[in-house]
């Protein structure tokens, strides 16, 4: 009896392996157009149907970095350089987007791009690379595409647009001191223009020194080229506070001269005929007197033949 228990457990032990075996490859041999969306979603995700079994068998198995020379592999060095190149790129982009409105990117984004441009020429010219490593060739010229090099040819075209360096010292690793005081006389008239923004007529009469001042500088430096995007779209806001929200104005003093000239020019022509009409009145006069003369003298004569 014993024996016929283990008989028939180890019977129903293996029918019901034989069942699962049976079961999935019943559903592999399925093709994925004759199943309907729910059977679809039950394939297991690791289970490949036999009608594509034998043509993706060696596709999945494929491993591309495993199968190319170790002459053709981009060493550990450069990988490395790779991976700070993306962290700074990065970095230098969420600045610009951060600092979009109001433009701020040049005093707040220097720093980041000086990062990107020292180790963009780090790989460009192989500088400190150990042995006979060459990044530039692995990784800027090694395909069509140059990733790198249109990544960070993008950006620089946007910093040289911005026209940064103007705003920044000799080793572009500061703000120039005439941007310093620029910001500082900026900030005058903002403050200025906060503590009178209610009552504008006051603000047009207190703040015009502090706001004449601050164009004054401004028309210094672009004059000497010492403008960037952040001191440009600073100064545009604040000229369209002063005409557009109080209605200030602001009388320049080469308006005068322009005045001036334009009252004369415009007055020149009424100069010009009276004093012709002047001079043609007394040229008539001349030519009339000679004959009054001649005309008296005649009279007399007469008078004295018939006398």
């Amino acid at each position: 009896m014993e024996l016929l228990t283990r008989f028939t457990f180890v019977s129903a032990c293996l029918f019901a392996e034989w069942a699962v075996t049976f079961i999935a490859v019943a559903n592999c041999s399925i093709s994925p157009s004759e199943m309907n969306g729910d059977s679809a979603l039950k394939l297991p995700s690791a289970v490949i149907p036999v009608s594509q079994k034998s043509t993706l068998g060696s596709f999945y198995s494929l491993s591309l970095s495993s199968t190319f020379p170790e002459d053709l592999e981009v060493n550990e060095y450069c990988t490395e350089l790779l991976r700070i190149y993306g962290q700074r790129y990065v970095t230098f982009a969420n600045c610009l987007v951060t600092y979009a409105r109001p433009v701020r990117v040049c005093q707040n984004c220097y720093t980041g791009f000086n990062s990107l441009e020292d180790i963009y020429k780090n790989i460009s010219f192989d500088k400190s690379a150990p042995g006979n490593v060459s990044c530039h060739d692995s990784l800027m010229r090694s395909d069509r595409l140059m990733l790198l090099y249109t990544l960070f040819i993008k950006l620089d075209e946007i910093w040289t647009s911005a026209e940064c360096k103007q705003c920044l010292n000799e080793d572009q690793d500061a703000l120039s001191n005439d941007t310093l005081y620029f910001m500082a006389t900026l900030n005058q008239s903002l403050s200025c223009f906060e503590q009178y923004q209610r009552n504008h007529t006051e603000l047009c009469k207190d703040c015009k020194t502090s706001y004449k001042r601050l164009n004054e500088v401004y028309g210094r430096m672009e004059k000497n080229q010492m403008l960037c995007i952040d001191l440009e779209d600073a100064m545009n806001m604040t000229q369209h506070l002063w005409s557009k929200n109080f209605r200030c104005l602001l009388p320049r003093e080469e308006t005068v001269p322009v005045i001036a000239v334009s009252s004369f020019m415009l007055f020149l022509p009424i100069i010009f005929y009276l004093s012709s009409f002047l001079h043609s009145e007394q040229k008539k006069r001349k030519l009339i007197h000679p004959k009054r003369v001649k005309s008296s003298s005649s009279l007399m004569n007469i008078q004295d033949k018939f006398s």
